[in-house]
């Protein structure tokens, strides 16, 4: 308010290189502090003159510089579009190739607040000739320098097949790869998630993350102390699970499923989601697979997040995943509703504070369609909806005509009775089931 900006844009052309400095240090901390600030820092005209001699300057400068546009293009894609437009980013290169490790760590956090922010400003980075440079600075000893690499290469490849594989072009999964085993819970993080970003997109990318030998060293994440290099980990893992049942497999067999089951069972809270979408994955792509998930005992750990957690989208993917895992045969319902889970299912889907897309997920009908577990399916004759009650009657109505024993125990336990009192528009599918069920009986144990 006090004009201060337009008093300090004469200061980054001072003959003393310490004002200047100094100068371009009070512009980032005021660009930094928020995005208004930011807009009258670039309105004032001070990026070209903040760039200018950039090649000339000493490094505390350099760094300076390459922390002011870091603070300007955090704050939204506007931003971040000035600062490519005023030819910013080839001098943030020459920055890359600087002798200094805190000039180029400088430039390689200011080229990811350009790049994260969308795909158009991903392939700036790009032409910019930034991808190279970024990979050598992964490679170089300091640690901090390393981590800033590794998270802008993930900002970048996380847009489009296309800018992840400029990076792979690069070379630079081997490297990530490299790094997995690294004791840097910080730099763990940035390398796990620059992978996922990469395999997320296609087969073809996954396979590639893959062949660099991840596995199993991968699977040691899971164990992790830090929870962002549990959850980093659990979401490469599930970035690759999804695409093919052969990468699956491949995670089967490295050891994969019951790791991931370990690290659901050891969390809270969002840490454990990636892991329940991947034995959703996995259990999806086939009957073989999804018997893998049950053998490991993936059923209780999944139940456990329906009961324990109290965010709507975690108990939502637990409740998917066992939808996928039920879905196959009528032995892979069994084992779903043998773990008690359809009643918890049920509670979830009729509760008013549910999510839409919670009561979506647990609208039971992937495992009813198979279920033919009778005893499991029962308690919910007295409860469920009628969305759901036609799925429970249509199984009953497949199994009665074929068992005496299961026909005996519906009269004894008040399962007919409740078929009686069920009004269904004549002529439709519940109706038709229920006829079907009555037809096992004689007339007079129905009336």
């Amino acid at each position: 308010n006090s004009g201060v900006v337009c008093l300090l844009r004469p200061l980054l052309l001072d003959v003393v290189p310490s004002i200047r400095q100094t100068s371009a240090l009070a512009l980032g901390r005021l660009a930094d502090y928020d995005v208004e600030l930011a807009e009258t820092i670039v309105k004032a005209g001070i990026l070209p003159q903040l760039i200018r001699s950039l090649p000339e300057e000493n490094r505390y400068y350099k760094k300076t510089a390459t922390f002011v546009l870091r603070a300007i293009a955090k704050h939204s894609p506007q931003l971040a579009q000035a600062i490519v437009q005023c030819r910013a980013l080839e001098m943030l290169v020459i920055c890359l190739e600087d002798f200094d490790p805190g000039v180029r760590e400088g430039a390689s956090w200011a080229f990811g607040y350009i790049a994260r922010h969308s795909p158009e400003l991903s392939q700036a980075v790009v032409d910019a000739g930034a991808i190279p440079l970024l990979v050598l600075c992964i490679q170089e000893p300091e640690i901090a320098l390393k981590r800033i690499a590794a998270s802008t290469l993930s900002d970048i490849s996380k847009h489009s097949p296309e800018l992840a594989q400029t990076v792979v072009d690069a070379g630079a999964i081997a490297h990530l790869a490299q790094m997995i085993p690294n004791p840097d819970a910080k730099l763990k993080r940035q390398v796990l998630s620059a992978l996922s970003q990469i395999a997320k997109h296609s087969v073809e990318l996954a396979e590639l993350v893959v062949e660099a030998e991840i596995f199993p060293v991968v699977l040691t994440c899971l164990k992790d102390s830090d929870e962002y290099v549990k959850k980093n980990g659990a979401t490469l893992i599930r970035e690759i699970a999804k695409h093919t049942p052969e990468l699956s497999q491949f995670i089967v067999n490295s050891g994969g499923v019951a790791a991931v089951i370990d690290c659901i069972g050891s969390s809270r809270g969002t840490v454990r989601l990636p892991g329940i979408m991947t034995l959703g994955y996995v259990a999806a792509h086939s009957e073989n697979l999804s018997m893998v998930v049950i053998v490991s005992k993936g059923i209780p750990a999944l139940c456990a997040c329906l009961i324990e957690e109290h965010e709507d989208h975690i108990k939502a993917a637990a409740a998917w995943a066992l939808g996928q895992i039920g879905r196959h045969t009528t032995e892979h319902a069994r084992h779903v509703a043998v773990a008690n889970v359809l009643p918890t299912l049920l509670d979830i889907f009729v509760d008013t504070r549910s999510s839409e897309d919670l009561k979506t997920k647990a609208t039971l009908k992937n495992i009813l369609q198979k279920c033919t577990y009778l005893p499991a399916l029962e308690p919910l004759l007295h409860e469920a909806p009628p969305s759901i009650m036609k799925h429970i009657i249509g199984q009953f109505s497949k199994v009665l005509p074929h068992d005496s024993k299961a026909r005996r125990l519906f009269v004894t336990t008040g399962g007919l009775r409740k078929v009686q009192e069920i009004k269904a528009e004549p002529g439709s599918l519940l109706q038709e089931y229920i006829n079907t069920i009555n037809s096992c009986y004689p007339e007079e144990i129905v009336r």
